[in-house]
């Protein structure tokens, strides 16, 4: 690989360590294609990114960013998952993990905390942002439909003592 290539790769891993919200770093031994591919649809399906790295050039990326604590991670065949939502990228490779034993978890970051194995696991765990997003509307949606079957009920009360009533005329 050329220097120039070299030094465009890195910039570009250090965009995408300075603009995401987590990096979740992966041993991932004996892949196949059809299951690298598998693992970056569903990462792109969950909003997230999956990238084969390289170990010197990636420690050159973290340099500067929130994620610099994370060298001493990048040892053996790593690849890394990055994404916007903090919750994304984690639960979408340990749930691969679990399934494939050629990917284990290494570590991660969350806004340049850094994590350890369990720590990225307990991270999965939680819902992500678009699950927490449609509970709190749910929640703020509830009072008011509390309310609308509230001010129906007597009206559809007295709606059913007058047809009572008429049904008790006509008999």
């Amino acid at each position: 690989m050329k220097k120039s290539e070299k030094t465009k790769l890195v910039e570009t891993l250090h965009a995408t360590f300075s603009e995401a919200t987590s990096v979740i770093i992966t041993h991932q031994v004996g892949l196949t294609v059809t299951e690298s591919n598998e693992i970056r649809e569903k990462m792109r399906n969950a909003g997230a990114r999956f990238k084969v790295t390289k170990n010197r050039i990636a420690k050159i990326a973290l340099h500067g960013t929130k994620f610099e604590g994370l060298n001493d991670h990048f040892t053996g065949p790593t690849a890394i998952g990055t994404s916007d939502d903090p919750v994304a990228a984690a639960k979408t490779l340990v749930e691969f993990a679990k399934s494939n034993d050629k990917m284990s978890i290494i570590g991660g970051a969350i806004d340049g905390q850094i994590l350890d194995k369990s720590g990225v696991e307990a991270l999965a765990k939680l819902p992500s942002l678009d699950e927490l997003r449609a509970k709190l509307a749910g929640l703020l949606l509830a009072p008011a439909a509390k309310l609308a079957r509230v001010t129906q009920a007597p009206a559809s009360k007295l709606a059913r003592v007058v047809q009572a009533r008429a049904d008790q005329l006509q008999s």
